[in-house]
């Protein structure tokens, strides 16, 4: 008989912790960081995203890369500052995902801030507005891993970590 009571009690308890891993819903935030892979070298990216919806979030973005290259015999070298702000829309509920996955696709709207502009080839500071797609994986209800294509904080994508709080 305990051995039943312990399985059930196992049963529980592990039903309870994936059951509870849904997406980020209404009221709820989450802090994303990591890396991203770009033809701008490598950009570094931190962001947040509030559930205003059960299946709609928004929230800023910040990344910063830098970027060296060689035109007409010399050197060149720029930074990149992005402050942009995304929208997106979570698939889970009408795709009936299992909760431990989360996958979206959205627009992010953003400022660009190129630091060298003495090239004539280099890029000028400006705004932009890109769309992306993305998913994550979480572990545990509140710490998963991401990965994201397109979305304007980089020319390629990001992949990196997400907490819930």
């Amino acid at each position: 008989m305990k051995k039943i009571s312990l399985l059930f009690l196992i049963l529980f308890i592990g039903s309870s912790v994936v059951f509870s891993q849904v997406p980020l819903g209404k009221g709820g935030k989450q802090l994303n960081a990591g890396l991203g892979f770009s033809t701008w070298g490598v950009p570094v990216y931190a962001g947040l995203d509030f559930g205003v919806h059960e299946d709609i979030t928004i929230g800023p973005v910040i990344s910063f890369q830098n970027y060296g290259y060689r035109a007409g015999g010399n050197s060149y070298n720029q930074n990149l500052v992005v402050l942009a702000f995304n929208g997106n829309y979570h698939f889970n509920t009408i795709l009936e995902l299992p909760s431990e996955w989360d996958f979206y696709a959205g627009l992010t709207m953003g400022y660009y801030l190129w630091s060298d502009n003495d090239y004539v080839g280099a890029k000028s500071s400006g705004l932009g507005l890109y769309a992306q797609v993305g998913g994550r994986y979480f572990f545990n209800e509140k710490f998963g891993i991401n990965l994201q294509v397109g979305g304007g904080t980089s020319s390629g994508g990001i992949f990196g970590i997400t907490y819930k709080f």
